[in-house]
């Protein structure tokens, strides 16, 4: 059952908070790398997607928190099925926001219809359908456009969550927000800082970085 929502989107500093979840006690944490390794999870979510009836808790039940894609999405939907949970919106200056995706999310999943595996193929095409079409209506590449979703998001989650129930979090603040909103006390590590676009580019199959690679020469 999930106790706690990541409101953000990806490259808000998501990862580092999901991390930190599971350091405080809400873990396992779900985020989108969870979907290649649970392969039945890319029908739920394009059920979803599709508008159809997702049973939430099943989807959910191994796990005690959530953060990014794909189930920021869906965030008014969790609100109502896991009323108890606490909602965390990582946020971030929103040009930089939009160049760490434009160089990371976009530029991958771009690509999802040249996957050679079938299976991660098919994940990756849910995927794209989450993010690209469904988020940003495959204007993605427009920052004016991706800009105005990303700014109309912070005020939806906003008027969706319960007051008393949300706390906007940047991770740069470290332990003590984070914990004082959950009701831990802080533990005795350094917060969980990764440097998400090097981790990001360093984890594309090589498939993909050889096909950025030729985009970039020009070929």
């Amino acid at each position: 059952m999930l106790n706690v929502i990541g409101a953000g989107f990806g490259r808000t500093g998501t990862h580092s908070l999901g991390l930190a979840l599971e350091i405080l006690g809400f873990g396992p944490c779900y985020n989108v790398f969870e979907v290649s390794k649970n392969p039945d999870h890319k029908d739920i979510w394009n059920n979803a997607i599709d508008g159809k009836p997702v049973d939430w808790n099943r989807l959910f039940e191994s796990y005690h928190s959530t953060v990014e894609w794909p189930a920021v999405t869906f965030l008014s939907e969790l609100i109502q099925y896991f009323p108890g949970a606490k909602i965390i919106h990582t946020h971030r200056d929103p040009d930089s926001w939009f160049e760490s995706a434009n160089a990371t999310i976009f530029n991958t999943l771009e690509l999802s219809d040249h996957n050679p595996d079938p299976v991660k193929k098919e994940q990756s095409g849910m995927k794209r359908r989450l993010i690209l079409e469904r988020t940003f209506a495959d204007r993605y590449r427009d920052k004016d456009y991706a800009l105005e979703v990303y700014r109309q998001h912070y005020q939806f989650v906003r008027e969706i969550t319960p007051p008393g129930q949300l706390l906007e979090f940047h991770i740069n603040a470290g332990w003590q927000p984070l914990c004082d909103f959950l009701g831990k006390p802080i533990p005795d590590e350094p917060f969980p800082r990764l440097n998400g676009r090097a981790e990001f580019l360093n984890s594309t199959p090589d498939w993909a970085k050889e096909i950025l690679r030729n985009k970039r020469a020009g070929w």
